[in-house]
Order: C-alpha cells, then structure tokens, then sequence
C-alpha cells in the first residue's frame, strides 16, 4: 500500500467519524426512552434479605473456623503451629469485616426500597462509606515477623 492510499484511507476515516465515537446507546435526553427498568420496594427488600441471608451463613463459617482451631494450643515453640494461628486470625477478622459489611449492605438495599425518593447519589455515597469502612486487609502469612 503506498503512502498516499493510506493518507487516504486516514483522511476518509476521519470525515466518518467527525462527530465524535457514538456507542450503540439510546440518545441522552431528560428522561431517557421508555426502557424496561422497573425499581421497587419489593425487589429492593428482596435483594436486602439475601444479602442478610449471606451473613447469616457467614456466621456459620466463623462458628466452623473457630470451631477448627480448638486443637491448637501453644504456639510457642512451633513455627507452623504459629503461622496457622496467624492465618486463622488474620480468615477470622477478614470474614468478621465480610459479615459487617453484608450487615450494613442489607439494611442499605432494604432502605433504598423505602426512600425511593432518594437520589441516586446519596445512595452511592453510602455505599462508598462500606468501601471505607470495609477495606481489606493487607495480606498475612509469609512474613518473618521477627522468628
């Protein structure tokens, strides 16, 4: 292909798309199209209860952790023995954190259904304060922790 085609083919391209790339999208406009999307306080409430569902197996996964680490007695003298209480309390509070924050989600999603007259910002700012609140953890495991 020689220089001047593909300047062509450039120059050609760019004449197309003049007005700037365009998704496949529904034009913006107040209020959008009459699409399907329907929000309502039954399906909000809905979501709500199953995020609260999920904490409550959380719950059980805490019980079944702790109940696993029982056997362990003193760490003192052995490294894996202290590596594994390291791990479990590190599981231990990364799953704690996990529960709270479905805690939190649910009584949010449950909420969102009712105050339907809420802005959508307001509700994204509470959710942001989760990610805070929540952040995860550095990793543990691994580290020579001074042994």
């Amino acid at each position: 292909m020689a220089w001047d085609e593909w300047e062509q083919l450039k120059t050609a391209a760019a004449e197309q798309h003049s007005a700037g790339m365009r998704l496949n999208q529904v034009p913006a406009g107040p209020g959008g199209d009459s699409g399907t999307l329907v929000s309502n306080k039954p399906a909000w409430s809905k979501a709500g209860q199953d995020v609260g569902a999920l904490r409550d197996d959380i719950s059980k996964a805490v019980s079944l952790l702790t109940d696993g680490q029982k056997g362990v007695a003193d760490v003192a003298g052995c490294l894996t023995a202290r590596a594994q209480k390291d791990v479990y309390e590190s599981w231990r509070r990364y799953v704690k954190d996990v529960s709270g924050r479905c805690g939190r989600l649910s009584g949010l999603l449950e909420k969102a259904g009712s105050d339907q007259l809420r802005t959508d910002e307001a509700v994204e700012a509470e959710i942001a304060h989760l990610k805070v609140a929540y952040a995860d953890t550095p990793a543990v495991g691994g580290q020579d922790k001074g042994r």
